[in-house]
């Protein structure tokens, strides 16, 4: 396995390996890698002849008091896990390379990425879509793989290649989780042992919501109201938005429809971590 830092380096092998006709697959990541993240590589491994891990912790979809600064990194940690999915090339490339001086062309979806995540993290999604625009562009790969947990994410880079007609195939993993139904995340790091323990009311309450809904729900205001009598009750929680929206345009939806997939959607504070995750009625993103 190879470790490439310079943008002009992987452009080059990139090239190579488009002209042998192999096939190349893309995990983007920031790195701290951990089950979710090696899920993909996985995928990714079975699909491709060539896999390339992205690891770049991007200070473009960082507002100005969040984690940037205190984000976990360790290359040689996350060198060693990609290498046991059989990833073929890092792609650990630096700021300077990426945002040179002087930097100005940014890549934005309209819209979807004013909501939810974008409406409690404005720019957010500017810093997503622009270096995933710009990692498609220097690795050009077949296939990218994302996973399901952030699923607005993955809502704005399809909406994002689709419009710009990228040459790339999305491809969607589903949400990884702990034994106990806590989605993986590189930010669990920071809770305390009782944060850890308080987290899985997330999980709990999209069962909740899951299970009225199955039961024959429809009232979008009901299941939010259950899934939100769910968290309260922990001192430790703080909700920041929970939300029952269509999956196309991320609008609300009330009553909930069967026809089509359904996207319940939450972020809650564990102390100062915040947390997100999600399922999908009726189908898949």
């Amino acid at each position: 396995m190879e470790i490439i830092n310079r943008v002009p380096r992987m452009m080059s092998v990139a090239r190579e390996l488009r002209a042998s006709g192999q096939r190349i697959g893309l995990v983007p990541t920031m790195g701290a890698l951990h089950e979710g993240h090696l899920s993909l590589m996985s995928q990714a491994r079975e699909m491709c002849d060539k896999v390339i891990a992205s690891v770049f912790v991007n200070p473009a979809q960082f507002g100005p008091d969040e984690d940037f600064e205190r984000y976990p990194r360790d290359l040689a940690r996350d060198a060693e896990l990609a290498f046991t999915r059989g990833v073929d090339f890092i792609f650990a490339p630096t700021a300077e390379d990426l945002y040179p001086a002087g930097f100005s062309t940014y890549v934005g979806v309209e819209g979807l990425s004013t909501k939810l995540e974008g409406a409690s993290r404005p720019g957010h999604f500017l810093g997503v879509t622009t270096i995933v625009a710009k990692l498609l562009n220097i690795v050009h790969p077949h296939f990218a793989y994302f996973g399901r947990k952030d699923a607005q994410q993955v809502i704005v880079i399809k909406r994002m290649a689709r419009d710009l007609n990228m040459d790339v195939e999305i491809v969607v993993g589903p949400t990884v989780r702990e034994e106990d139904g806590l989605a993986l995340s590189s930010r669990n790091a920071y809770l305390s042992t009782d944060g850890r323990k308080a987290a899985i009311i997330l999980r709990r309450s999209l069962e909740r919501a899951r299970t009225l809904y199955n039961a024959g729900e429809r009232d979008a205001a009901k299941i939010a109201s259950a899934m939100r009598s769910v968290i309260e009750p922990e001192p430790l929680a703080r909700i920041d938005y929970i939300a029952i929206t269509d999956t196309e345009h991320l609008d609300p939806v009330d009553p909930i429809p069967t026809d089509r997939p359904i996207l319940i959607s939450m972020a809650v504070f564990i102390d100062t971590t915040r947390l997100i995750d999600n399922i999908v009625l009726n189908g898949a993103i």
